[in-house]
C-alpha cells in the first residue's frame, strides 16, 4: 500500500474547486464522461496505429447509480491507467494527460478527438461527492491499482483485482446533492450534455417486448443507449435529404411542433474550424430569442446554448 500526498500549491485547492471551478454542479458528469470518451478514443488511437494489439470489444460507457451505497459510477473499457500514470495524471493537478496524448500524436488528425485538455475535469467529482473512488487497468500488461481521495490533499494508492482493462470512478455523493441520486435527474443531465457523444453512452436498461421464431411474445431486454454518436452536421450533405434534417431538428427541439422554414449546413475551417446547422424558424411573440436560440457543441460535447455576442440578433 502506497499513501502520500497530492501535489498541489495550497492545501485550500479543493474547497476551491467546490465553490469556483465551475458555476454549476452539474458539470461533474460531463467532465467525468468526457474523461471516459477519451480514454476510449486514445484506446482505437492506438490499435489504429499498431500500438495496441489486443482487441478492442465492447467499448460502451455506463453510468450507474446504486441508492443504497449513495454512490454514481463512471465505467469505460478504455486506456485504462497503469499506478504510475494514476500518480502522474491524477496527483497532479492541471497536469492534463489527454493534452499530452495530443502532443504525442499530433501529426494524426485522429487525435483531435480528444476533449479534454485542462486537466481539472476530473476534480469536479469534488463538488457533488466527499469521497472519490478510481478502479484502474492499464491496457498494457499491469495489475489493476484502486486510488482513493476523502476530499483533503491526502490519498491512498493501492493494488487491484481486477479483470479487465479500462477506469471506474465511483463518487460518494454528498449529503447535500443527493439529488443526483435520482434516475431523472441524472436523465436529464446526459440529455443535455452528452446527447451526441462519439461513443455509446449507457445509462439503465429497456424493456420491449418481441415474437421469438415460434410467434410467442418475449420480453427482451436492451442497454438504454442515451445518445447519437453520428450526429447530422457530421455527415456531408450532398448525402442528407430534407427529410433528414426535419429529422434532426425533432430531436434537437422535441418541444417544437413547427417545422423550420429552412436551414442552412455550415462547414467552415477558416479562421476556425465549425461544423453546424442552422434552422429558421417561424417567430413569435412569446418567444426568447436570447435564450436557446442555438447550441453549441465542442467536438461533440455540449458548451453552451447560450451565444450572445456571437450571431447577430437579426439572425
Amino acid at each position: 500500500m502506497e499513501k502520500g500526498q497530492i501535489n498541489i500549491q495550497t492545501e485550500n485547492i479543493f474547497p476551491i474547486i467546490k465553490k469556483f471551478l465551475y458555476t454549476d454542479q452539474e458539470i461533474f458528469l460531463r467532465e467525468l464522461i468526457s474523461n471516459a470518451v477519451d480514454a476510449t478514443t486514445k484506446l482505437k488511437k492506438l490499435s489504429s496505429i499498431g500500438e495496441f494489439k489486443g482487441e478492442i470489444g465492447d467499448t460502451k460507457i455506463e453510468i450507474s447509480i446504486d441508492k443504497k451505497k449513495k454512490t454514481i459510477s463512471i465505467i469505460d473499457q478504455g486506456i485504462g491507467m497503469s499506478s504510475e500514470e494514476v500518480k502522474k495524471y491524477i496527483n497532479q493537478v492541471a497536469f492534463s494527460g489527454a493534452e499530452e496524448f495530443v502532443k504525442k500524436y499530433k501529426e494524426d488528425d485522429k487525435s483531435s478527438g480528444i476533449i479534454g485538455h485542462f486537466g481539472l475535469g476530473f476534480y469536479s467529482s469534488f463538488m457533488v461527492a466527499k469521497k472519490v473512488q478510481i478502479k484502474t487497468k492499464s491496457h498494457k500488461k499491469s495489475k489493476g491499482c484502486l486510488w482513493e481521495c476523502d476530499g483533503s490533499p491526502k490519498f491512498s494508492l493501492n493494488d487491484l483485482d481486477k479483470k479487465d482493462r479500462g477506469t471506474e470512478v465511483v463518487l460518494f455523493i454528498s449529503d447535500d446533492a443527493f439529488e443526483f441520486l435520482e434516475d431523472s435527474k441524472i436523465s436529464s443531465l446526459l440529455n443535455k450534455y452528452c446527447k451526441f457523444l462519439p461513443i455509446e453512452i449507457k445509462f439503465g436498461t429497456n424493456k420491449k417486448k418481441e415474437k421469438d421464431k415460434k410467434g410467442k411474445e418475449i420480453e427482451i431486454e436492451e442497454d438504454n443507449i442515451i445518445n447519437n454518436t453520428n450526429p447530422l452536421w457530421k455527415k456531408s450533405p450532398s448525402k442528407l435529404k430534407p427529410e433528414d434534417y426535419a429529422s434532426f431538428y425533432r430531436e434537437v427541439y422535441p418541444y417544437n411542433f413547427e417545422q423550420p422554414l429552412f436551414h442552412i449546413h455550415l462547414n467552415v475551417d477558416f479562421p476556425f474550424n465549425l461544423t453546424g446547422v442552422l434552422y429558421f424558424t417561424k417567430i413569435s411573440p412569446s418567444v426568447d430569442l436570447n435564450k436557446n436560440k442555438i447550441q453549441l457543441y465542442c467536438n461533440q460535447v455540449f458548451v453552451t446554448d447560450s451565444v450572445d455576442g456571437v450571431v447577430p440578433d437579426f439572425l
